[in-house]
């Protein structure tokens, strides 16, 4: 079955989103045009487990075939310099569901294990919060790994339902219950099966997914209600151990890594399908993104270095995709996005304003995805809804700095933290600047490898500057906090 949403149906949304985007589009909107209220978007947000930056057949991958996700590249839009908040699992995944470096919330360093008594604050209000006040229906299906204290749990931190596992399944998490009988798989908070094959799970979760969809569009007809749904799917997939059903043992040329991401495609396209069978593909934005990198490239036309963990680009740069109504076909984007961005861009592609009281990291880049610019939009709210939300962030610029960066340079800068949570690089533009052990800047258009350091003593400064003042903000804070 073909994806590619229906002329009419993008038609309808590029307007119904634009009335709901710009704020002067909205005020000039005819009695007509604000009549035409589509159903509000539902997201379905799929995130891989430690899948690497070329691990896609649009990502450059010849020992795999990805079809169904290489189709959503084709009719969406893919990034090419799009970044994990964190090298590791657990800060990453804060990053997405916050809005936040993970430093900002207290969860930059290491993963959650099963005994960590931590998790992102109850204070913080998680995507899934957001998206629930305004009416959606909220799902997480999959890997947690966020905090397993009943503070932190899916269901304080926004969703209506969970099923999946809450941990790892390495070694230094499922000795924590081999007394129980293996780790649980969970469904709001019961017990379901424990010690589940890994190679069971893309197909338990994807199933699921498509079960609590089809609960949410069978309740819209019974009530005839218009709620929309928010879906979360982390899969436990790609991380160690791997685990692949007999169907696709052996198909691809890369071993068992590569067999496992052939299934991961199958699936997806499984649920993209469904979408399709159950009429709400033209109102459902779907994102197929990596919660960190794997390892370097494999050929001469693969340069990047670095692996899960590291800070190279290949930790922290992965795959990104985004898929659905009103969304640009077939755009290819080279701007510098991190997973803080999709927050605000989120939100304002559901029209939802993010409250005043919440200071994030990320960008609205909503403008970018519906085609209405090819850079990072301005900090305007006439560009979009939520396109002022960094301005919240605290910035004093100080005297030594004054000249060598603009507020605005600084804001669309990312900072690169380790798995140790400690600050170890800076890109802005096509600028990264290493900080440890020595200041070492490399140039990521001609050189993503990061192979040939630069020695412009000008552009150091001005990254350096950024790192300072990012040191300070996180200072600056803690102090107000």
């Amino acid at each position: 079955m073909g994806i590619r949403h229906s002329s009419a149906g993008k038609m309808i949304w590029l307007l119904a989103l634009a009335s709901l985007i710009h704020v002067s589009s909205l005020e000039a909107a005819t009695a007509e045009t604000v009549k035409q209220k589509p159903p509000r978007l539902n997201i379905v947000f799929i995130f891989v487990d430690d899948q690497g930056y070329y691990d896609l057949g649009c990502y450059g991958a010849t020992e795999v075939e990805t079809p169904r996700i290489d189709t959503l590249a084709q009719n969406g839009v893919r990034f090419t310099d799009y970044y994990a908040a964190a090298p590791i699992c657990s800060p990453s995944r804060t990053g997405l569901l916050t809005g936040c470096y993970p430093r900002r919330t207290g969860n930059e360093v290491w993963v959650h294990r099963p005994d960590s008594g931590t998790g992102i604050p109850p204070s913080q209000t998680t995507l899934a919060e957001l998206f629930k006040s305004e009416g959606y229906a909220t799902a997480c299906i999959g890997k947690w790994h966020l905090g397993f204290s009943e503070p932190y749990l899916p269901a304080n931190q926004g969703f209506d339902h969970y099923f999946g596992i809450l941990h790892n399944l390495d070694s230094y998490e499922v000795a924590h219950f081999e007394d129980q009988g293996g780790v649980p798989l969970l469904r709001n908070g019961e017990v379901v099966d424990r010690n589940v094959d890994p190679g069971k799970l893309i197909k338990l979760y994807t199933e699921e997914a498509i079960g609590w969809i089809e609960e949410r569009v069978a309740s819209r007809h019974e009530t005839g209600s218009s709620e929309p749904f928010f879906l979360y799917l982390p899969h436990t997939m790609l991380h160690e151990p791997l685990g692949v059903s007999p169907k696709f043992d052996g198909s691809s040329n890369w071993g068992l890594y590569g067999d496992v991401i052939q299934e991961l495609d199958f699936y997806t396209g499984r649920l993209v399908d469904a979408l399709e069978r159950l009429g709400i593909a033209d109102e459902t934005l779907v994102m197929y993104v990596s919660d960190n990198g794997r390892g370097p490239g494999r050929n001469q036309q693969q340069p990047i270095r670095g692996s899960k963990l590291t800070t190279f680009e290949g930790g922290l740069r992965v795959p990104c995709i985004a898929y659905g109504p009103g969304i640009r076909e077939g755009h290819e984007s080279t701007v510098v996005a991190h997973a803080m961005d999709w927050y605000p861009t989120l939100a304002s592609l559901a029209g939802i304003s993010i409250p005043k009281e919440l200071v994030l990291d990320g960008r609205d880049l909503s403008a970018l995805l519906l085609g209405e610019t090819d850079t990072i939009p301005e900090f305007n709210q006439k560009v979009s809804l939520n396109a002022e939300v960094p301005l919240r962030r605290e910035f004093h610029q100080d005297l030594e700095w004054e000249r060598i960066f603009t507020r605005q340079e600084y804001l669309n800068a990312f900072f690169y933290h380790g798995s140790h949570g400690a600050l170890a690089a800076v890109r802005s533009g096509k600028w990264k600047l290493a900080l440890n052990p020595s200041l070492t800047l490399y140039d990521l258009e001609k050189d993503p490898g990061e192979s040939h350091p630069l020695n412009s003593w000008e552009i150091k400064t001005k990254l350096r500057g950024m790192a300072i003042r990012f040191q300070r903000e996180m200072i600056e804070q803690g102090n107000s906090n």
